[in-house]
């Protein structure tokens, strides 16, 4: 499987520009476990040396989502529910926090941002726009984290969180599975609303440990893409 890179010709480097989409990709699932990766190949295709390309995929490697096999090749790495779940662990911790701040103090227009970004996830799950969806429910996530005034606290997590990523997009197979996501994230609201820390809290860490209910039937529905 093939993915078409753009490198960046704004001040990002075609290191960051590569990483970054292949890590799209890979979370995306366009690039499934086990595909093997070129260091070549990208360098041929997007008309640029090797060097950024080996940058890239060294970082992604750092993140666990490449596996860097000497004289055997680069794949993509299987997902791991253990990583998966540690991953997870840390991000509840973050994540739940931000919201007990959220609850005591919200900025305005980032509450008003949210309005916006619930109704594109609806019209995303009435279209089947899963990359809209994906994208719109990152953007959730972080104008929560600046409405609390923590933006920072994202920043933190958005490496590890890709390991959840990849188990999230099995899981969005249909409208009703979206929809779902879009209630959840109507509840966190409404906690954090009403001022209410604990609500808040509890309807966030419904919404994130949702995952975990699924693993076991998507391990068993895609055993080979899991270690």
């Amino acid at each position: 499987m093939t993915v078409d890179i753009q490198v960046a010709e704004s001040g990002e480097s075609a290191a960051a520009a590569i990483e970054k989409d292949l890590r799209r990709s890979i979370v995306e699932l366009e690039l499934l476990p086990g595909t093997r990766l070129s260091e070549q190949e990208i360098a041929t295709r997007l008309g640029v040396s090797r060097q950024p390309v080996r940058e890239a995929m060294i970082r992604l490697a750092n993140s666990r989502l490449i596996e860097i096999r000497p004289h055997r090749g680069t794949v993509v790495a299987r997902i791991s529910a253990r990583e998966m779940t540690e991953a997870l662990f840390v991000r509840q911790s973050v994540e739940l926090s931000v919201v007990a701040r959220a609850a005591q103090n919200f900025d305005p227009w980032q509450r008003k941002r949210i309005d916006t970004l619930m109704a594109e996830q609806e019209n995303d799950a009435a279209r089947l726009d899963h990359a809209g969806f994906r994208e719109h429910d990152e953007a959730f996530h972080i104008a929560i984290a600046k409405g609390a005034g923590v933006g920072i606290a994202w920043i933190a997590i958005a490496d590890m969180k890709s390991h959840m990523d990849r188990v999230c997009n099995l899981t969005l197979r249909d409208e009703a599975d979206m929809l779902r996501r879009v209630r959840e994230h109507r509840a966190i609201m409404a906690a954090i609303d009403a001022h209410d820390v604990e609500g808040a809290q509890k309807a966030m860490g419904e919404h994130l440990g949702s995952i975990l209910d699924d693993l076991p039937e998507l391990e068993s529905k895609h055993g080979a893409l899991f270690i």
